[in-house]
């Protein structure tokens, strides 16, 4: 007997609105043809692989994104909200640029503004009125020209100025807190029985976001890591003794250095932080290099940000320290590995060369414009965003499952996170491709 089939439920506006024929059938750079829309029993499986033995599992399903036949909204009546918020990542202008021009160009939508600095902006500062005009370059620009910012998230504030404001849709781009706050907005605009139709979009470069298949940024974040591999490389075959080492992005999750380090040959050690691993000993970190220095003359590591963190000295205030976003405030890793490398060695090696250059691209990753996979991604996205929007639906994510769009629940997205599978066979991967120790045991 097949299993079932649960798909999930997304929140849908009423009230005063109203169904609408779709726009796009009178729009003259689209012909809608059979298929062009998509229905409510078009849906997209969670999971592409099943174990057929235990049929009886439930699958799961989320609606298929895309644009509807029928929409809630008139195109004159809608005023939209847009804000990103959080760090920096590639193709957050991309997002914002794709939002105004769908929805002026497809859906014909004039009213449409900027939220700037953040979750902060609804409430201390002015909307900028965007248009096609003004967002056309963009794509091709870094950052967020609308300004982002951490913190600021005041709920009765956001609230109440989505409501004095007029606004019936709000986009809001952001990572995992982001999205938190984005649950927060619309369970509130549900108590409050408000028309608006919300909408997270999912952003970070750590690729941390669960259910999705990446989030927007991270493929060019891992493009631009292996500027700052190649030259830690360098400047350690160039060294007597010489290691090159690069911290990289991900306080929580370590995909951006898993596939930094399988897109280059070069890195010898990948430290993450769904993994522990230890300094001295047997199968410790520094015999492998040692071991590794005594081969080929130098060695290159490659640390997420978020590795090694429960090893690292610090005092009682450093162990209370929160961020305006409410995160555990983490200390350098690389600049302690740096540290306890030079220490280890000045021990074990007295008087012999020995050198660690450190490599520090953060701002560089993220602050740079989207590459053409993750402007294509971005522009996907948003538009996706916007169909769902239009055609009532509210507390949604949109994003691809198994190289299809869906939508799905707000507070699902915001309550998971993907972390690195060490079970699974990527990270086989990288430790095939560095031959690094497993530090499963210390002996």
């Amino acid at each position: 007997m097949a299993a079932a089939t649960i798909t999930r439920k997304l929140p849908s506006l009423s009230g005063d609105l109203h169904h609408h024929q779709n726009p796009l059938e009178e729009n003259p750079f689209f012909h809608p043809s059979n298929g062009f829309y998509i229905t409510p029993s078009d849906v997209v499986l969670a999971q592409v692989v099943y174990d057929l033995s235990a049929d009886s599992q439930p699958r799961v399903a989320y609606h298929r994104a895309g644009p509807r036949r029928e929409i809630l909204y008139e195109a004159s009546a809608v005023k939209a909200a847009i804000v990103t918020c959080g760090g920096l990542c590639p193709g957050m202008n991309t997002v914002i640029r794709e939002l105004v021009v769908g929805l002026w160009e497809l859906y014909g939508v004039r009213q449409i503004y900027g939220i700037p600095a953040g979750y902060r902006g609804f409430y201390s500062m002015e909307p900028v009125e965007l248009n096609p005009k003004l967002v056309h370059d963009w794509h091709k620009k870094g950052g967020t020209v609308l300004a982002t910012s951490r913190g600021g998230f005041n709920l009765q504030k956001i609230v109440d100025a989505i409501q004095l404001n007029g606004y019936n849709q709000v986009y809001i781009i952001g990572g995992d807190g982001t999205l938190r706050g984005a649950v927060e907005i619309f369970k509130e605009v549900s108590r409050r029985k408000l028309e608006v139709g919300i909408t997270g979009i999912p952003k970070t470069v750590d690729n941390d976001v669960g259910i999705i298949d990446r989030s927007f940024g991270f493929q060019t974040a891992v493009e631009m890591a292996q500027e700052a591999i190649s030259a830690a490389h360098v400047e350690a075959q160039s060294a007597v003794n010489g290691i090159g080492l690069v911290k990289l992005m991900g306080r929580s999750t370590g995909h951006i250095a898993l596939h930094s380090t399988l897109s280059n040959r070069d890195v010898d050690c990948c430290l993450i932080p769904e993994m522990s691993f230890y300094l001295e000993g047997k199968g410790g970190l520094f015999e492998f290099l040692e071991q590794r220095l005594k081969e080929r003359g130098h060695a290159v590591l490659v640390v997420a940000e978020g590795a090694g963190q429960e090893m690292i000295p610090r005092s009682e205030s450093q162990k209370q320290e929160r961020d305006e976003s409410g995160n555990a405030v983490f200390l350098d890793v690389g600049v302690w590995l740096k540290s306890a490398l030079n220490e280890w060695w000045k021990r074990e090696h007295p008087g012999e060369l020995f050198t660690v250059k450190y490599i520090d691209p953060t701002y560089m990753i993220r602050a740079v414009p989207a590459n053409a996979t993750d402007n294509s991604y971005c522009t996907l996205l948003a538009h996706s965003a916007i169909h769902g929007v239009m055609a009532g639906y509210t507390g949604f994510v949109p994003g691809p499952i198994n190289g299809n769009y869906a939508y799905i629940p707000l507070e699902e997205v915001a309550q998971t996170k993907n972390e690195v599978n060490t079970s699974d066979p990527k990270w086989a991967w990288v430790r095939s491709v560095a031959n690094q120790p497993d530090f499963d045991k210390k002996f």
